[in-house]
């Protein structure tokens, strides 16, 4: 039986703890089999490193890399992998390798399912072949991913995003989260329990509940109301108080309807919706560090209902905050060596 041809791509901007991951674990069957006989012994996978050239490299980690085979010498290939890539202030600026995105939409082409794992996603979306598709990519990219890419729908709340009329498009979302892009393969191209093999040798996690745990808020300050900007300084530190909204209209001293018109406009969210966001985020924090009991935490964020709290934290966080605090908190002994 011919074997899956898979290609990764490398570039200068590429992570290399992202890349050498990928690559060990699709060539990690010989070696599994010999502890879960329902691990083939041998591969379904062919991998080749690809770049635009053979010669080796320096990558936004710092270690060389060297390609096995250019753009060039490739004419298919069954899957293409781009890594995560870093670049400066997490900004991304279009139209550095031309010569990737024409070899990535000539393997499409030709039927190539198209991967990417974390922001490597920047890259394949210049392709155009995501326009009009769900995406995921690392929340921190985000902002520079829509200023670039408008046109494609991004689902930050997804850690696996699976897009495309033949399932020809697979990106995974925050850094980690190649492990789901690459279990994903192992299944789809030798079965469930092969994966589930690779997930107990490897310690590989399936992040089940998303990316919106790990979703960070950020306060939008790419505005000019000034209004606005002095509602969300003074909320950075009284968000807890009671009706912060009222609060905050008459601190304004504008009529209520005007006063939560701009502030919409001006950060993309409602005074309440902000206020949220806010005490959410605190509370992670709490969780994260302290003690202090659910009950606690909801008092100092500003509920008096911790039934309430624990309904909003799973909207916005994606889980209960007791499920939060058991994925974030610090081990004790790493607490104990404080």
């Amino acid at each position: 039986m011919a074997k899956i041809h898979v290609s990764i791509v490398a570039i200068p901007d590429a992570m290399f703890s992202t890349l050498s991951g990928i690559y060990d674990v699709l060539n990690a069957f010989s070696m599994l089999s010999g502890y879960d006989d329902v691990v083939p012994e041998t591969s379904p996978f062919q991998v080749d490193i690809v770049g635009p050239s053979r010669e080796a490299f320096r990558t936004a980690s710092g270690l060389t890399l060297q390609p096995h085979r250019t753009f060039e010498e490739l004419r298919a290939s069954d899957v293409v992998i781009i890594p995560s890539v870093a670049v400066p202030e997490a900004i991304w600026n279009s139209g550095r390798y031309p010569e990737a995105v024409a070899w990535l939409r000539a393997m499409h082409a030709r039927g190539a399912i198209l991967c990417s794992a974390c922001s490597g996603v920047l890259l394949m979306a210049e392709t155009g072949l995501l326009d009009g598709k769900p995406a995921t990519v690392h929340w921190a990219f985000a902002p520079t991913f829509r200023q670039n890419f408008p046109q494609v729908s991004l689902r930050l709340e997804k850690m696996l995003v699976i897009a495309g009329d033949r399932e020809q498009f697979v990106m995974s979302g925050a850094s980690a989260s190649w492990h789901d892009l690459v279990l994903y393969l192992v299944a789809r191209f030798a079965g469930p329990a092969t994966a589930q093999a690779f997930c107990k040798f490897f310690a590989l996690e399936w992040h089940r509940d998303g990316q919106t745990p790990y979703l960070v808020f950020e306060q939008p300050a790419d505005h000019q109301d000034a209004v606005v900007k002095d509602a969300q300084s003074w909320l950075a530190r009284y968000f807890a108080v009671a009706a912060p909204v009222a609060a905050l209209v008459k601190r304004a001293g504008i009529p209520e309807r005007s006063f939560k018109r701009r502030f919409s406009q001006a950060t993309g969210y409602s005074p309440i919706e902000y206020v949220q966001q806010l005490r959410i985020e605190d509370a992670k924090c709490r969780l994260e560090r302290t003690d202090a009991t659910v009950e606690q935490i909801s008092w100092l964020v500003g509920y008096e209902d911790s039934a309430s709290f624990r309904r909003l934290f799973k909207r916005i966080a994606g889980v209960a905050p007791r499920d939060y605090r058991k994925k974030f908190s610090l081990p004790r002994f790493v607490q104990d060596a404080e």
